[in-house]
């Protein structure tokens, strides 16, 4: 599959405007233009080139063939790998090592990883859409084993031997039949190891690995547990001052006018103002904060968007239908409904919620001449070196971003804000400098997950057979989309809206909403035929493989179809998930008894990863079943402060049993978003069976149970 293929289309962050686009002043005019006549074309950029391209290169990009540009064995013995990936604590740095040293032949602990510096690493096009097992794993198992094959060929012309009759292990070239070694930088001497990936030197099948597909330990686990390993927010520079940006009051809003000459005369103050954009830097974070109230700045308001007509905009304000989306129409859904013996017709509306990492977003930029580095926490460090060079006018191969590892993103950290903010003080100031968002700002200004609204008509018949389904999505997004349920007659569509607020990616991305309401509307059509809804979905599937997660979640669990419990399933992106869930309810408030997951996403590298993951899915989709959503009013946040947004608390976890399918027989499928997406419906359908009453609504009880709900 291409690359292409998985840019999803709610990924709506990825194709916006450029957020900033600053002037140039005369010198840099001069500099880039020269003396002559300028004429500029200003178009859009089309969908199918990556703001992350470089040299012009966009989705379908090939990974470069040659060995050295991925992997470098020095004379000692040294082994250093070079990834575009980034780490977001989805502890990706473990399981690639783990892919080399698999292939090539050497300890885990021996190798390096160089990860998302654009200076040093291959082009990638951004760490997001479970892509990273399934093509930089694969590809860095492709390199490990074309060096493999180099180091083997040298060692046996060195000892004049058949190539057969050497091995590689634990870091040496071996000799069969005999106690002779050569370690790697041996081999290497005056001599560099070059080879090209082909296809004539496969890597291993899953069913001989004896690195990859077993627990390793967190690489760097100790530095992160005492606090020596340094993240974004850590980096520090020479005569670095600090930022803080002037935001305007609400969304939409422009400058109209700033008063800064009280932030000017502090000590050490720089402020700036151009377009839209005013900041301030400063010796200190509290010199930086002072100056920042300083500034008076008066801004136009903007068109004061507001929750309360939210899901009925999303279905009146459509966008172009060139970007809608129909994966699948057969048949004719309203004549099968018409024969249908069971009807089930209903709305499901999805709630914007926020992203919520550890980490707010953070910057540190500095110039050299005509030259940028910037350190920032990004997935995409490539996207945001062309970001930072649109908008400072200058060719890619002078911006250099490198990229800590990073206190999460879930899909919130695709875009440079931070980046180009910090690198455009820094200009002014022509120092470093370094910006931290508040949390507040990380609240109110990065992306959402995109609100939604879903209608669905599904029909089906008294033997438990689905024979109609209709399936339209306003605005969240297609991931997900199509139903694995064998119905003859279907519509499903996705149609973009115009959101009052910035939208884009988020973990799972609308798959999480199109699951919560298919699996809850399929409870509801096996409900009204009285059929179990494990069986109800075993008898309306033909995937195998969704069929097996369904049953071994079943059988941990202990599955009765009970009251106050719910199942649920899904597939998305190569990975197969089912969830079983069990409620108590006690008035209005509602407490998750127990979870099981079971997972299934091909031949597992790192079991204990892999759980990690599917666990940290599970306890980040109770906050958007239950209780996340982002409430505006007039064009204002109004609850941007983790006081008020309602994310899991420890409370709110139940014990949680994880699943692993280990399909050694088919290849690795990503994990990072998959896992989410059963987990509200198997509540929700839980609910429905504690209480009679179903919740169509994500969140589901932000504020507990309705009291209708409470007395069913």
């Amino acid at each position: 599959m291409h690359d292409a293929d998985r840019i999803d289309v709610e990924r709506y962050e990825l194709f916006e405007a450029s957020r900033y686009r600053f002037d140039l002043d005369r010198r840099d005019f001069v500099k880039t233009c020269g003396t002559g006549l300028l004429v500029l074309l200003v178009a859009a950029k089309g969908a199918a080139q990556e703001s992350g391209q470089r040299g012009g290169r966009g989705f379908n990009t090939p990974m470069p063939p040659d060995v050295g540009v991925w992997l470098h064995i020095a004379e000692d013995g040294a082994i250093t790998v070079f990834t575009g990936k980034t780490e977001i604590g989805q502890n990706i740095r473990t399981s690639l090592t783990q892919a080399v040293a698999e292939e090539l032949g050497s300890p885990a602990g021996s190798i390096t990883l160089v990860m998302a510096d654009t200076a040093r690493t291959p082009f990638d096009i951004g760490t997001f859409g479970s892509m990273t097992t399934p093509t930089m794993n694969l590809q860095l198992r492709k390199v490990g084993a074309a060096a493999r094959r180099v180091l083997i060929d040298r060692a046996a012309a060195r000892w004049n031997v058949a190539s057969t009759a050497v091995t590689v292990a634990g870091g040496r070239v071996r000799r069969s039949g005999s106690s002779e070694s050569i370690g790697f930088g041996d081999l290497v001497k005056g001599s560099p190891l070059v080879a090209t990936i082909s296809d004539a030197v496969p890597p291993k099948p899953a069913a001989q690995w004896t690195v990859a597909g077993r627990p390793l330990s967190k690489i760097d686990a100790r530095d992160m547990v005492t606090g020596r390993h340094r993240y974004s927010s850590d980096i520090a520079r020479d005569q670095m001052l600090h930022a803080r940006i002037v935001r305007p009051p609400a969304y939409g809003s422009t400058l109209s006018s700033a008063t800064t000459s009280a932030a000017e005369a502090m000590p050490g103050t720089v402020v700036v103002r151009d377009g839209n954009f005013l900041g301030v830097a400063a010796p200190t974070p509290a010199a930086a904060a002072d100056a920042a109230a300083a500034v008076k700045a008066e801004w136009t308001p903007g068109p004061g968007a507001s929750a309360k007509t939210l899901f009925s905009d999303l279905k009146a304000k459509l966008e172009s239908p060139a970007r809608a989306q129909a994966p699948a129409a057969s048949g004719s859904v309203d004549e099968a409904l018409t024969h249908a013996a069971v009807k089930v017709e209903a709305q499901y509306r999805i709630a914007y919620i926020a992203h919520a990492p550890l980490e707010p977003r953070a910057a540190v930029a500095e110039w050299d001449g005509d030259r940028l580095t910037v350190w920032t926490g990004t997935q995409r460090p490539f996207g945001v070196q062309q970001e930072l060079a649109d908008a400072f006018h200058i060719p890619t191969e002078r911006v250099r971003v490198i990229v800590p590892d990073t206190g999460s993103a879930y899909g919130g950290k695709h875009t440079g804000d931070a980046a180009i903010e910090a690198a455009r003080l820094a200009r002014a100031a022509r120092k470093p400098v370094k910006l931290v968002w508040s949390r507040a700002e990380e609240f109110a200004w990065a992306y959402f997950r995109p609100a939604g609204v879903i209608d669905v008509r599904a029909g089906a018949s008294r033997d438990g057979l689905l024979t109609a389904w209709e399936f339209h999505n306003y605005n969240s997004g297609g991931a997900g989309l199509a139903t694995p349920y064998a119905v003859a007659s279907q519509q499903v569509a996705f149609h973009p809206s115009q959101s009052p607020l910035r939208q884009g990616s988020y973990r799972g991305l609308a798959a999480t909403a199109n699951h919560f309401a298919r699996e809850s509307h399929l409870d509801d059509v096996a409900g009204a035929i009285g059929i179990d809804p494990l069986a109800f979905r075993v008898k309306n599937l033909k995937d195998e493989r969704l069929i097996d997660v369904l049953h071994a979640a079943a059988e941990k669990f202990g599955w009765k179809a009970g009251r106050g419990e719910g199942i649920a399933c899904g597939v998305e992106k190569g990975g197969y998930t089912a969830a079983c869930a069990a409620v108590d309810v006690d008035g209005q408030e509602v407490r998750i008894r127990r979870l099981v997951v079971a997972f299934e996403c091909g031949a597992i590298v790192n079991p204990n990863g892999l759980e990690n993951q599917v666990s940290g899915a599970v306890v980040q989709g109770l906050g958007g079943a239950l209780f996340e959503a982002v409430e505006f009013e007039d064009g204002r946040l109004v609850n941007g402060r983790f006081a008020s947004y309602r994310v899991p608390r420890f409370g709110d976890v139940p014990p949680v049993d994880v699943v692993l399918l280990d399909r050694r027989d088919l290849p690795s499928a990503g994990a990072g978003e998959t896992p989410i997406v059963g987990v509200a419906p198997a509540i929700g359908n839980a609910i429905f069976s504690a209480t009679g009453m179903r919740l169509r609504s994500l969140p589901m009880i932000p504020r507990g149970l309705p009291p209708a709900t409470s007395q069913a």
